[in-house]
This record gives structure tokens, sequence and C-alpha cells, in this order.
């Protein structure tokens, strides 16, 4: 059975260095959550880091509307599965042992 390289987007790419970069999250967690080796986050920051796009240093103004509600819904998202991940932690934790 062969199997496939995942194939990433520039935006998913940028979004991923900008979690690791402006986050307290390390690169072992964030490739934990979105299922990614972290060699490869680490050659994405490499790649993207150094080119400081508009996304990484926080020049949002440049993003267009459409761009920046994108970037919000995503981040929205990621908040959301954060939460509910909290949620069922504290839920588990949060059970007497017998």
């Amino acid at each position: 059975m062969v199997s496939r390289r995942k194939r990433f987007t520039r935006d998913f790419k940028l979004e991923t260095v900008k979690l690791v970069t402006s986050s307290d999250l390390s690169v072992a967690e964030v490739a934990e959550d979105l299922g990614i080796h972290p060699n490869t986050i680490y050659k994405w920051v490499r790649k993207f880091g150094e080119k400081q796009e508009p996304i990484i240093s926080g020049e949002r103004e440049q993003l267009s509307e459409a761009e920046q509600l994108r970037l919000l819904k995503r981040e929205n998202q990621r908040l959301r599965m954060e939460r509910d991940i909290l949620k069922k932690a504290m839920a588990i934790f949060s059970k007497e042992p017998k």
C-alpha cells in the first residue's frame, strides 16, 4: 500500500507558523494538535519566518476584509476546539476514583 504525502496550502502553513511564533504553544504541541510531524513545522518556520509575511508580523491592515474574516473564523474554530478539549479533560479529571 502506497501512502501519499499530505499537501498543505500556503495559508495553512502561514497560519501554523503564526500560531507557533505568536503563542505560548510549543512546536510539538501544535504538531500533535494538527497531526503534522514537528520537523515539518520547523521547516515552515524557517521558510516563512524569515520573509516576515504580513500575517506573521501582525500587519493585518494589509490584508483584505475577506482574508481577515477567514483568519478570524479559523482562529475561532481553533479556540472552540481547544475549549472543547479542556471541557473533556475537566470532566475526566473531576470524576471521583472508585
